[in-house]
């Protein structure tokens, strides 16, 4: 059944997160809390400007090793929510494999529409590689990955003409999207969108599985085994595009999780979505 053919309660079901997921507040809360102890703990350098608006900026974790692999967060709140200061649990899991980790805030509906956070995104993106020495690491060893939202701006990443920025075209060596929304379009009939406030030319312009990727790396997806099937379905359609346009791309559907509580796993070194991260970045072969 396609989407489209749902009633409207069934559509805010399948692609509000909030709306499937009565716990929010309590895991972002204890997210924030992870986070703190995180920024407490690793210092680091705190919201470094990539750009002129407020929101352009990130937090810098150097690992502490000279050439050191770089890895860019960007994280969820479909577009129209959520701070960096939330997730500096991946950090400290990441500084503590080798890797120098950023964590980026980017433009947010509605002060901008979908285009301005997708370019706001891409300079993030840009600014990393071409600092990334300033802070000890290798901008040619740059992965990148991102939850929801944070998830579609990865593939808009992936899919960027890096050159025309005077950019090296392999710039991103490696990708974790995790239980993204890689198609705009359903958002649009959700009551998220009087913040986002989608139109049909904005849906299509950034539609990541209508645009093929210029960048040729792995990209390992992750969902979670709890989300609505819609939106699971959404990471099993980004992975085929992947695929077709000839990317190694895995999808692993993480047991017991849904569209929140998968961020848990980036406190465990252990878990399948850090092993990925890590992985890419060092350049190991993770199971």
């Amino acid at each position: 059944m396609d989407w489209r053919e749902y009633g409207a309660d069934e559509i805010e079901a399948q692609f509000n997160p909030r709306a499937a997921v009565p716990s929010f507040e309590v895991d972002q809360a204890r997210h924030a809390a992870w986070s703190a102890a995180a920024r407490a703990e690793l210092g680091g350098h705190l919201d470094v400007a990539y750009g002129d608006g407020p929101l352009h900026k990130v937090d810098v974790f150097p690992a502490g090793a000279a050439k050191a692999p770089v890895h860019l967060y960007f994280h969820g709140g479909y577009w129209r929510a959520q701070d960096k200061a939330n997730f500096a649990h991946l950090a400290r899991t990441l500084v503590g494999a080798g890797v120098c980790t950023v964590i980026a805030n980017y433009d947010l509906c509605p002060a901008v529409t979908l285009d301005g956070t997708v370019r706001s995104a891409l300079r993030a993106v840009a600014w990393t590689w071409r600092h990334a020495s300033d802070y000890g690491a290798d901008p040619d060893r740059l992965t990148i990955s991102g939850h929801s939202a944070g998830a579609h701006l990865c593939a808009m990443a992936l899919a960027h003409d890096w050159t025309a920025d005077r950019l090296p075209a392999d710039l991103i060596k490696g990708a974790v999207p995790t239980s993204g929304i890689f198609d705009p379009e359903p958002a649009m009939h959700t009551t998220v969108n009087a913040e986002i406030r989608l139109t049909e030319e904005i849906a299509r312009r950034n539609d990541a599985l209508r645009l093929p990727p210029t960048i040729r790396c792995p990209v390992k997806l992750f969902v979670g085994g709890d989300e609505p099937e819609e939106w699971i379905r959404q990471s099993e359609r980004y992975a085929r595009h992947l695929r077709e346009h000839g990317l190694e791309a895995e999808l692993r559907v993480v047991p017991g999780t849904h569209h929140f509580d998968i961020i848990d796993q980036y406190v465990d070194a252990s878990s399948p979505i850090v092993r990925a991260i890590a992985g890419l970045a060092l350049g190991r072969t993770e199971p």
